[in-house]
C-alpha cells in the first residue's frame, strides 16, 4: 500500500493525498448516517492527473470512488467500510474553461460548485437554470453523475437536458473528449447520456459543455392555498395553458410541511393567517417584460379563484418577498431534520396520478404505522415528490427508524403500482441498489450489468453502487 500511495503522491503532489484523520470529511455521507473507510483521499487537479490515477488503480486493482461536493442522499459518493478504495475528490478541478454567449454554452470542470456555475453564467448575461437546495456546495460533476433535477425541471429539464458534451476518464484511464457544443450530433451511440446518471460506475466525468440561456426580463413568484393535490393539478394545467413555457417552477407542499417550518424557524412568516390543506409555490420567468408577466400571473390567479381551484393567493411584489416564499419551500427538509429522524423517499409518478398516489399511500402508511406523519412536498410540475415519513409525535424515533425497510416497502410498492420510479433525482447509490431489483425487470437489469461489465470489467469504478 505504501508503494501505491507514493505513486499517487508522485502524480498529484503529497499535499493532495490525504490519509488518517484528514480524510474524515470525505468518508461520512451528507446525512451523517454512514461512515466508510478508504486507503486515501486523492485530489487531482487536472484531467491528465485523473487519467494517471485511474491507470494506477487499474494496475493495483484499487477501487475508485469519485466524489464532488458529497451532498448526495443515497450513499453514492462515499466508500464502503472495507477500506480498499480511494476517494477521488474532484474539488480542485473547478475552472470555468469557456463561455460562448453566441452558442449559449459554457464549458466547466466537474469540481465547479453549482452556485459558481450559476454566477459565471450571470456574469456573462446568461442563465444556468439548474437550482438545488445544496447549490452552494454540490458540484456540477455530481449533478451530472446523478442527473439531478431541482426546481426548474418543468421548464428546462434535468441536468441531462442541460448538457451537450462531456469529457470522461474511462475505467481504463483513457480520456474521451466529447466536449462538443452541438445541439445535433447523430453519429452513433449516445455516449454522453450513458455516463450521465451512472453515478461514476462507468467512468469519471471531468468536464462538460452546458447549455446557458438568455436572462429572463422578469421573474414573478406566487404562493397559492388550496384544498387538495387534485386542485393543485388543475391549477398546473390552467397555468400551463395560459402561460406556456413562462411557467418555470411549480412546487407542492402540504400544510404539515409549513407547520414544521413555522415550529422550527419561527422567524419565518407564513403567507396566510389561516391554514389550508395544500399549497403551491409557482414561478413565471418572462422574456418580454415585468408588465407582461404580471398580466399573465394576475389572469391565472383570478381565473383560479373564480373556479375555486385556490382558496387564497399572495404574489411577491419584490425580490425579497420572492426569496422569502422560496425560503419556506427550501426550509422544509431543514425543519424535518430539526424535528428528528425521518425516512426519506424521492419518488416520481405520472403527474396526472399524483393526487391518487398521495391519497392511497397516506392510507397505507397510516394503516401499517398508526400515527406516522407524512411530510409530502416536491416538484409537482415534473411528477417528483419527496414523500417523507416522520415518526408519531410522541413515539420513539429509533423504534420507528427500525421499521425503515417495511415503510420503504409500503411506499415503493405503491409507487410501482402507479407506474412510478423509486428514485426521481437522487440516484440509487448503495442505499437503493438492492431495492431496485424488486421493480426493474430482469431484462433491464441484465442490460445494465452488460454495460457495467463491458466498460468496467474489473468493477473498480464506484463498486457497490447502482448495480
Amino acid at each position: 500500500m505504501t508503494d501505491f500511495l507514493d505513486a499517487c503522491r508522485a502524480i498529484v503532489g503529497a499535499a493532495n493525498v490525504l490519509t488518517g484523520t484528514d480524510m474524515a470529511g470525505y468518508l461520512t455521507d451528507w446525512r451523517r448516517r454512514f461512515t466508510g473507510s478508504a486507503r486515501a483521499v486523492v485530489r487531482p487537479g487536472s484531467t491528465e492527473e485523473v487519467a494517471s490515477l485511474v491507470r494506477l488503480c487499474q494496475e493495483h486493482r484499487v477501487p475508485v470512488v469519485p466524489q464532488g461536493g458529497n451532498t448526495g442522499l443515497v450513499l453514492g459518493s462515499v466508500p464502503d467500510e472495507s477500506g480498499a478504495a480511494i476517494v477521488l475528490s474532484l474539488a480542485r478541478m473547478n475552472r470555468i474553461r469557456a463561455v460562448d454567449t453566441i452558442n449559449n454554452t459554457m464549458t466547466v470542470e466537474a469540481g465547479c460548485v453549482l452556485e459558481a456555475v450559476q454566477n459565471a453564467a450571470a456574469d456573462a448575461g446568461r442563465l444556468f437554470p439548474l437550482s438545488l437546495a445544496a447549490e452552494g456546495s454540490c458540484t456540477i460533476g455530481g449533478n451530472l453523475a446523478t442527473n439531478a433535477g431541482g426546481t426548474a425541471v418543468l421548464r428546462y429539464g434535468n441536468t441531462r437536458d442541460l448538457c451537450l458534451g462531456l469529457e470522461v476518464v474511462t475505467a481504463q484511464g483513457e480520456v474521451w473528449d466529447g466536449l462538443r457544443g452541438l445541439r445535433k450530433d447523430n453519429t452513433g451511440y449516445d455516449l454522453r447520456n450513458l455516463f450521465i446518471g451512472a453515478e461514476g460506475t462507468l467512468g469519471i466525468i471531468t468536464a462538460c459543455v452546458l447549455k446557458i440561456f438568455p436572462q429572463p426580463q422578469a421573474q414573478l413568484t406566487a404562493f397559492a392555498a388550496m384544498r387538495s393535490p387534485d386542485d393543485a393539478l388543475a391549477l398546473l394545467s390552467l397555468t400551463q395553458e395560459r402561460c406556456g413555457a413562462a411557467l418555470t417552477g411549480f412546487e407542492l407542499m402540504s400544510d404539515f410541511c409549513l407547520q414544521l417550518v413555522a415550529k422550527h424557524f419561527p422567524q419565518m412568516r407564513l403567507p396566510f393567517p389561516q391554514s389550508y390543506p395544500q399549497y403551491v409555490l409557482l414561478e413565471l420567468s418572462d422574456s418580454e417584460s415585468e408588465e407582461h408577466a404580471n398580466q399573465l400571473l394576475e389572469a391565472v390567479i383570478s381565473e383560479a379563484l373564480e373556479r375555486e381551484l385556490i382558496q387564497d393567493a399572495v404574489v411577491a411584489s419584490s425580490i425579497a418577498q420572492s426569496k422569502a416564499l422560496w425560503n419556506l419551500r427550501e426550509h422544509i427538509p431543514l425543519a424535518q431534520a430539526e424535528e428528528g429522524k425521518n425516512i426519506k423517499h424521492d419518488v416520481s409518478v405520472p403527474i396526472s396520478r399524483i393526487g391518487d398516489f398521495i391519497r392511497d399511500t397516506d392510507v397505507l402508511v397510516e394503516q401499517a404505522f398508526p400515527g406516522a406523519r407524512m411530510v409530502t412536498f416536491g416538484h409537482l410540475g415534473d411528477g417528483n415528490l419527496h414523500y417523507n415519513v416522520s415518526p408519531p409525535e410522541n413515539g420513539s424515533p429509533d423504534a420507528f427508524i427500525a421499521h425503515q425497510e417495511e415503510i420503504n416497502r409500503v411506499v415503493h410498492d405503491s409507487v410501482n403500482r402507479f407506474g412510478g420510479s423509486i428514485s426521481a433525482e437522487h440516484g440509487l447509490g448503495a442505499l437503493k441498489r438492492d431495492e431496485i431489483r424488486r421493480y426493474k425487470s430482469e431484462v433491464e437489469l441484465s442490460l445494465m450489468r452488460t454495460l457495467k461489465q463491458a466498460l468496467d470489467p474489473h468493477n473498480l469504478m464506484n463498486p457497490g453502487k447502482v448495480i
